[in-house]
């Protein structure tokens, strides 16, 4: 793993950004087209502004996935991590090849098994993920399977990734944060053969020093990306205060 610590948010964005402009140019020149993992949450807004102002990648060549949705939650509903993509990338950048997106409102695992046959076929070139105020990879709470053998997963939300989707102001109170989530499972996030991983803020800096000079630990589930052999981690001042 790559760590690399800028000045602001602001230039953490732009360079995770840039960096992942550069994997998905790579591989159309490569493949023809480029497969991609979108994560979302309030750690992800600049990098995503990056992506969508590049005025150099033929997104008709692009195929999307996300990482995890809650269960229950509609699409109209703000917290919506569809609505959340659908508003901030797809919207913005035009047809996609293709828009793989969690619904979590109908039955949970056979969603799982399309999806999980869906991504079989598509190996994912490049993903950008972040990490949670637990050290959550993707909605993989402590703690973590790290030998799962499906890609998606049914799995139980903390107390603490509740309290941060709060936090965030995406619900009004803890009682309306489901407890469920579809989640890309960990396994294979590590398929991706390149991972941009995102993290902003001080509120991260515990979960940044845990998981990035820590030992690899389920208990801390992103301390898995020191193992991945493309991984870079984007900081800020913020986020790297503890290191």
């Amino acid at each position: 793993m790559n760590v690399k610590i800028l000045k602001t948010r602001e230039e953490l964005g732009l360079e995770a950004g840039k960096a992942g402009i550069e994997a998905i140019k790579n591989a159309i020149a490569a493949n023809g087209e480029a497969n991609v993992i979108l994560a979302t949450g309030q750690s992800q807004f600049e990098t995503l502004a990056t992506l969508v102002a590049a005025v150099d990648i033929d997104w008709s060549k692009v195929r999307m996935f996300h990482l995890d949705e809650y269960i229950g939650i509609p699409v109209t509903h703000k917290a919506s991590f569809r609505k959340y993509l659908t508003e901030r990338f797809v919207d913005q950048v035009g047809p996609l090849k293709e828009v793989v997106l969690i619904n979590g409102e109908g039955d949970p695992q056979t969603e799982c098994d399309r999806l999980d046959k869906k991504i079989g076929e598509h190996p994912i070139d490049v993903a950008f993920v972040g990490i949670g105020e637990n050290g959550h990879l993707a909605f993989n709470d402590p703690p973590a399977d790290f030998d799962a053998l499906k890609a998606y997963l049914v799995v139980n939300l903390d107390t603490q990734c509740r309290l941060q989707q709060l936090g965030e102001g995406w619900f009004a109170s803890i009682d309306e944060v489901p407890g469920q989530a579809i989640s890309m499972s960990i396994p294979q996030i590590l398929l991706s053969r390149k991972i941009i991983c995102a993290v902003p803020d001080r509120r991260k800096a515990e979960a940044v020093r845990n998981c990035l000079s820590g030992v690899v630990s389920d208990l801390h589930p992103a301390s898995i990306l020191q193992r991945h052999a493309d991984c870079t981690c984007y900081l800020d001042q913020e986020s790297a205060s503890s290191l």
